[in-house]
C-alpha cells in the first residue's frame, strides 16, 4: 500500500497550481470543463452560452482526462488505504437502516437499483439535472468555488460554498431520512 502525499505538500501543491492559473489567467473547476466540452461539439451555433473559443481552452479537456485516468491509476493500481469507511460511520448507517457496507463506498440501499429501475433512473436524472443546473447558476461547482474563488478571495465564492455546505447538511440529516 502506497501511503498518501501528506498534507503539507499537497497544499502547497495547490496553492502552487491555483497561483500558476491565477497569474496565467485561467478559471479552475470541472463546470468550467463541461463548458470546453459542450462548445467543442459545436452547439454553440444554437445555444448562444456555449458560442466560446473552446480551442483556447482544450487544457481544459486535458484536466478533464487526467483526473480521470488519475482516479483510475488510483483505485486499479495504487491502493492507499482511502475510500475505506471507518467502523464508526458503518455503525452509524447500520443504526438508520443501511445493511453491512464492508466498505463499499456505494450502499446498496441508495444504489443498487439506481441503474436498473424506471425509478431509479429518473431519481439520477433528476438528481444530474439539479447538479448541472445548480452549477451554471452559481457560476460554477464546488470544486471551481472552494479552491478557485476562494483563493481568489471572490465574495460570490464565499456565498456560493455556504449554500453548499448549508444543502449538503439539509440534505443529509433532513431530507434522505425521510427518504430512507
Amino acid at each position: 500500500m502506497i501511503n498518501p502525499m501528506p498534507w503539507y505538500l499537497a497544499g502547497p501543491l495547490i496553492t502552487f497550481v491555483m497561483i500558476s492559473m491565477l497569474l496565467l489567467g485561467k478559471r479552475f473547476g470541472i463546470s468550467s470543463n463541461l463548458d470546453t466540452l459542450c462548445a467543442s461539439t459545436g452547439i454553440g451555433s444554437k445555444i448562444s452560452y456555449f458560442n466560446i473559443d473552446w480551442k483556447k481552452n482544450t487544457w481544459n479537456l486535458l484536466f478533464v482526462l487526467g483526473t480521470i485516468l488519475g482516479g483510475t491509476l488510483s483505485v486499479t493500481v495504487f491502493d492507499t488505504g482511502y475510500g475505506k469507511i471507518s467502523p464508526a460511520t458503518i455503525k452509524k448507517l447500520n443504526s438508520i437502516g443501511f445493511s453491512e457496507q464492508k466498505n463499499s463506498l456505494l450502499p446498496v440501499e441508495l444504489y443498487g437499483e439506481a441503474a436498473t429501475s424506471f425509478s431509479g433512473l429518473i431519481l439520477l436524472l433528476i438528481a444530474g439535472f439539479l447538479v448541472g443546473f445548480g452549477a451554471r447558476y452559481a457560476g460554477g461547482c464546488t470544486s471551481g468555488h472552494a479552491i478557485s474563488g476562494l483563493s481568489n478571495l471572490q465574495a460570490g465564492s464565499l456565498v456560493s460554498v455556504i449554500g453548499f455546505f448549508i444543502g449538503g447538511l439539509l440534505m443529509t440529516h433532513l431530507i434522505l431520512p425521510i427518504l430512507l
